[in-house]
């Protein structure tokens, strides 16, 4: 009798073995995923009538408001015995407002709107549910699906309010299309000021937004926006999940900064954490009906021991219907644009890749050490939002390297749009920290920036938050460390150190951004290469707030040079808007000469030419190039508005020879100086992409 899974039929299937025949011998893990997909989505249909609306649970789950007043609040407790509200509404009685059991661990209480017409629980009105539980315990939860939830300066423990507006956003711009080149600018919030404090929605939508538009980024990357009880867990310890975090503003300044950005031609992303959530009871979801399970698995499979956290039931209904409509939540009341997925590695594998070298080998990505729950609700996450929205975009955080992870669902695949190439900030450090400039290795930084799977998009960064935190270095700190303090001055000579530091910076990330992916990701400050690390107010630092912030004065101030690899990093913004090489396919390299320490490549018909020797200059060197004709330079690391040494006439023109070199039939000769990049682009070809 012939399995189950050999009577799957995967629509575009053959195109993915086509593309990595490697996969044949796993043919049948991917017809038996795609085989629950679509199993998934039948009971969807026949259960919940369809995926549009379970994903909309969020209007009838927590609280509601109906049309005429009255109102309905709705949980989902299996474990608990009984379940009461109350608030300042009731004057905080704790047994006079008791919901109704209904049917799969569900309940339910409705209260009439008041004598005068107006809701019984006005806007801005705290409540809890209060949770009877077999062993007799009484306790006072958040709604799961709290929409709002504050915190008093003085105590430890967040309030759930109510959030109902007699005058809700209006958002007014629509959302931009998506680009073909993405360019990210990872940004958190409350770090986005040079005072030190947590910093505001407001703040961001009009100090910061017309920053990342003057630098060329067409995309934000929201992080620690979902509600987390400790600020510095970076938002990763996500208490409430529907509620954008109130230490910022309200839920209607984060819609304005979203709306601006929008006006602005810009996308934006949230950083979602659905793969754990925060252990706390009192104002997480953790024991919500009193059981050590409901919204996660029970016993040890539920925590994460590595980030102390617990480990949602991906094969339970309801919580696919709880992250699920979260996802339609943030696309819906607040217009994003789509996702970056955090900890997705944690999620595919039973082992969360704890103690795990991936070595790429095949084995290691399919049998019984992945967690086929956890993928099945990715690609149903990937195959709704991209059915429901067009132009979302998903990214995945995943460092293991699955196959298919960015091929479309239909294709036996994840469906995200790109995946984090996160080999490569490690790469870079590891080169700072390990290798002097005469041992940097051409072959080996080539390697690593061009090892990514054909076909599937992944976003290059040279480094992000994750380098920037205590306990490791932002690349300028690496490479400039306590001169970036006294020696940035423009009215001095550059010291030794400043002056490689400020060189290899703009390289670093031109050459991440040219060659590493089909998208790029900067962490913001890191542009104009922020002094200093990231360290959240903490007891280990007296709570203080000094080093979490952005010091974006340091860039309003001209005589730094911190301003210097500011406009850089806008004009290969500005440069990559133009010729679209992210949006061209992988570059052809013709040259990593090991001893001139030089690297060149073409892309989107645009040639880049790398020059790493510490002293040497070349007046004539040899570079290959397809199109014939005449090329000029449009980007220069050299010049002096950025910090360089103004080395290259840019009136020059370069003619190309019909002489084959390194793979091309033309070539060309240029002059290169030591430690300068630059980027050539053909006179006579129309870069409309």
């Amino acid at each position: 009798m012939a399995d189950a899974e050999d009577n799957v039929s995967i629509p575009q299937f053959n195109s993915l073995l086509q593309m990595d025949p490697y996969l044949k011998a796993y043919e049948k893990d991917f017809k038996r995923r795609y085989g629950l997909f679509q199993k998934q989505l039948c009971l969807l249909e026949e259960a919940e009538g369809g995926f549009d609306q379970f994903t909309r649970s969020y209007k009838t789950f927590g609280v509601q408001r109906l049309p005429d007043n009255s109102m309905i609040f709705r949980e989902w407790a299996p474990a608990a015995e009984a379940l009461f509200l109350t608030g300042d509404f009731n004057g905080w009685n704790k047994f006079s407002h008791p919901y109704q059991r209904m049917e799969f661990g569900k309940w339910e209480l409705h209260i009439p709107r008041k004598e005068d017409h107006s809701p019984a629980v006005p806007h801005l009105s705290k409540l809890k549910v209060v949770v009877h539980t077999p062993a007799g315990e009484r306790l006072y939860r958040i709604s799961p699906w709290a929409k709002y939830v504050t915190k008093d300066e003085s105590s430890v423990i967040y309030d759930w309010v109510h959030w109902d507006p007699p005058e809700p956003y209006f958002h007014r711009s629509p959302r931009p299309k998506k680009p073909k080149s993405l360019r990210v600018y990872e940004s958190h919030v409350g770090i986005a000021s040079p005072e030190g404090k947590v910093a505001s929605y407001t703040n961001f939508t009009y100090n910061v937004l017309p920053r990342i538009k003057d630098l060329g980024y067409n995309c934000i990357q929201l992080m620690a926006i979902m509600e987390h009880a400790y600020y510095a867990s970076f938002g990763y310890q996500v208490t409430s999940f529907f509620a954008a975090s109130s230490r910022y503003g309200t839920p209607e300044e984060l819609k304005e900064l979203i709306d601006t950005a929008h006006s602005m031609g810009i996308i934006v992303l949230l950083d979602v954490v659905h793969s754990h959530a925060s252990k706390n009871t009192e104002d997480g979801l953790n024991r919500f009906d009193g059981s050590d399970s409901c919204f996660f698995h029970g016993g040890p499979r539920g925590e994460h021991k590595q980030w102390d956290s617990r480990l949602f039931n991906y094969s339970s209904w309801e919580v696919l219907r709880f992250l699920l409509s979260n996802l339609r939540w943030w696309m819906e009341e607040y217009r994003f644009d789509g996702f970056r997925f955090d900890g997705v590695t944690s999620m595919l594998y039973h082992h969360h890749g704890l103690g795990v070298g991936f070595s790429g080998d095949y084995s290691e990505y399919f049998g019984l050490q992945v967690d086929e729950d956890s993928l099945l609700y990715l690609m149903l996450a990937n195959h709704i939002l991209h059915r429901l929205y067009e132009d979302c975009i998903t990214i995945a955080e995943d460092v293991s390297g699955m196959p298919a992870m960015c091929r479309p669902v239909e294709e036996g695949g994840c469906g995200f749009d790109y995946r984090l190439a996160m080999a490569v900030p490690d790469k870079w450090i590891q080169i700072l920290k390990e290798l002097k400039d005469e041992d940097w290795n051409m072959g080996n930084i080539v390697y690593t920036l061009t090892n990514r799977r054909y076909s599937e998009k992944c976003i290059a960064y040279a480094e992000s938050h994750d380098q920037a935190l205590v306990g490791d270095k932002s690349l300028a700190f690496w490479l400039m460390d306590k001169e970036m303090y006294t020696n940035m001055s423009a009215l001095i000579p550059m010291s030794p150190v400043i002056d490689r530091g400020i060189q290899l910076h703009k390289m670093i990330r031109l050459l991440t951004h040219g060659l590493g992916g089909e998208g790029y990701l900067n962490f913001m400050g890191n542009e104009f290469g922020h002094p200093e690390w990231l360290d959240f107010p903490r007891k280990g630092n007296n709570e203080s707030y000094h080093y979490a912030r952005r010091q974006f004065n340091l860039i309003d101030t001209d005589h730094l040079r911190y301003r210097q690899l500011y406009a850089f990093d806008r004009d290969m913004n500005r440069t990559e808007d133009k010729y679209g090489w992210l949006a061209a396919p992988p570059a052809f390299v013709s040259a990593k000469h090991e001893g001139d320490k030089v690297i060149i490549f073409e892309r989107a018909n645009v040639i880049f030419a790398f020059n790493f020797h510490p002293t040497k200059s070349y007046s004539n060197y040899r570079v290959a190039a397809g199109p014939p004709g005449k090329y000029k330079i449009k980007l220069d690391s050299d010049e002096v508005q950025y910090g360089g040494h103004g080395r290259l006439d840019h009136n020059t023109e370069f003619f190309t020879e019909p002489v084959p070199h390194n793979g091309k039939p033309n070539s060309m000769q240029v002059y290169i100086p030591c430690r300068t990049a630059i980027v050539l682009a053909n006179e006579e070809i129309d870069y409309c992409y």
